[in-house]
């Protein structure tokens, strides 16, 4: 039996240069983990059948969920002929803008590639899995990284400053392509992309705070009012940064002091039920 966890993904930035002829938008963000964690048990099987195991109602459990879809691409790719029952647990809240789905397909990809014996490497793997998913690159490693392409072009960076991370997500969904296919690129905020680079490379938590940006914040706002109400209540309970990550909904903020993010965790409790305290990895 093999454990893998799934941290989530924050994006420290989000940017959308133009519409490639792929139909899918050229980004460039920089990404990193927080202590967030599904938690996946990996169990093998001699059907050959892939069984995902998971208690949670809107989590599919057949080849919709991208766990399934990872074990079943690495059982065709290297013709392995045993199959596996993959237990989920999950704790990162679903179409959050946190990666959960892509982060457990990464650690099915890890878990597999050790239970079977296939012994690839992280990048082998990280290319793989961009057949199947843009964040999915980024999650086989859990780092700090420079995402460009769909995301799955990677610069690895060293990890962000210690610090405390609140993160909250509304009682709402948001769909991924209904915010980029409202995107208007000629009225797009600037992210700063390049200098919070710099931030990272010199370790300096209050440049970091300065350039966090995401272009996406201002369309799921403009949807999704709830979500600029959030951050709103979020800056005004003393976080240093915040900012929408992915294509929203959640809404996460910096403090540097566990007394500050908790309370920020209370000024946020009665705005939504998923609130959570973190620490970021990186």
């Amino acid at each position: 039996m093999i454990y893998e966890t799934a941290p989530a993904k924050i994006n420290l930035t989000l940017d959308t240069l133009y519409k490639r002829d792929d139909g899918y938008h050229e980004v460039e963000m920089i990404m990193t983990t927080v202590d967030l964690n599904d938690r996946l048990t990996f169990e093998s099987r001699d059907d050959g059948k892939i069984i995902i195991d998971v208690e949670h109602n809107f989590v599919p459990s057949d080849h919709r969920n991208l766990a399934y879809k990872a074990a079943k691409l690495m059982q065709d790719k290297y013709n392995i002929k045993e199959g596996v029952k993959i237990s989920l647990e999950k704790s990162i809240p679903i179409s959050a803008g946190l990666a959960g789905g892509s982060s457990d397909a990464a650690a099915t990809f890890r878990g597999l590639n050790e239970l079977w014996g296939i012994n690839e490497s992280l990048e082998s793997l990280s290319e793989l899995a961009s057949e199947i998913g843009s964040d999915i690159s980024f999650c086989i490693y859990g780092k700090t990284a420079l995402c460009q392409g769909r995301g799955e072009k990677l610069t690895h960076l060293p990890k962000p400053p210690s610090a405390w991370v609140v993160i909250a997500k509304p009682d709402i969904g948001v769909s991924t392509p209904e915010i980029y296919g409202a995107l208007n690129l000629d009225d797009k905020i600037e992210v700063r992309t390049q200098d919070c680079r710099d931030a990272l490379e010199k370790n300096d938590y209050g440049v970091l705070c300065q350039t966090l940006g995401n272009s996406l914040e201002k369309v799921t706002m403009k949807l999704y009012p709830e979500v600029e109400k959030l951050k709103n209540t979020m800056k005004n309970s003393g976080v240093d940064a915040a900012l929408m990550s992915g294509s929203g909904p959640t809404v996460y903020g910096f403090v540097q002091k566990e007394r500050q993010a908790k309370q920020v965790y209370n000024a946020l409790m009665g705005c939504c039920n998923d609130v959570y305290i973190a620490r970021l990895l990186g």
